[in-house]
């Protein structure tokens, strides 16, 4: 059973896989996104459950330990650190974070490479690859994913923390021309 998988459609949330940010955890500069998985796409939601089971078989054997962590997690039972519930974004999904060291390649839906570190931000809508790995590290078991590479489908609404454009801070309507002002020389 092969530990590779490319997804359906599916929507980034923290994505900063086109940009290495360090991961204060390791030191390591990482390239990752979150991945939201709509619950009614069976046929991916069931090839990541089977990914992270071949990934736990070829680490453990048939000696799994009972306590693994998953990394599907469910967007309508999971709450935040404090308590509180998730982002609507997240009802009617599963969620996993994957990363990789290496920049993964992105391209849009026709093949073109997307070479721009905002051409792909928080809340757009895309696929990726990626391959299950098992991990048996200080105690913690589990899987994890790691981030090949990136479709770019559709663009969707900012999941947030994304800055507005320049354009839109001063009412410029892109390819219209804004009128002429007069300058007021007694400032």
């Amino acid at each position: 059973m092969s530990t590779r998988v490319v997804t359906g459609k599916v929507r980034f949330s923290y994505f900063s896989a086109l940009t290495a940010r360090k991961n204060e955890m390791n030191g390591k500069e990482e390239f990752s996104t979150q991945v939201l998985v709509p619950k009614s796409d069976t046929e991916t939601v069931n090839q990541l459950k089977a990914a992270a089971k071949a990934a736990l078989t070829a680490k453990f054997g048939d000696k799994i330990p009972k306590t693994v962590r998953n990394p599907l997690r469910d967007g309508d039972t999971e709450t935040k650190s404090d308590g509180s519930p998730l982002g609507d974004e997240y009802k009617g999904h599963y969620f996993f974070n994957t990363k990789s060291t290496a920049k993964p390649g992105a391209v849009d839906m026709h093949g073109h490479d997307i070479i721009g570190s905002q051409d792909i931000v928080s809340g757009d809508y895309g696929r990726v690859s990626l391959n299950a790995y098992a991990y048996d590290q200080a105690g913690n078991k589990g899987v994890s994913y790691g981030l090949n590479n990136i479709m770019l489908l559709a663009k969707g609404d900012s999941l947030g923390g994304a800055k507005p454009s320049a354009a839109s801070d001063f009412g410029v309507v892109a390819g219209k021309a804004p009128a002429a002002e007069s300058v007021d020389s007694d400032w």
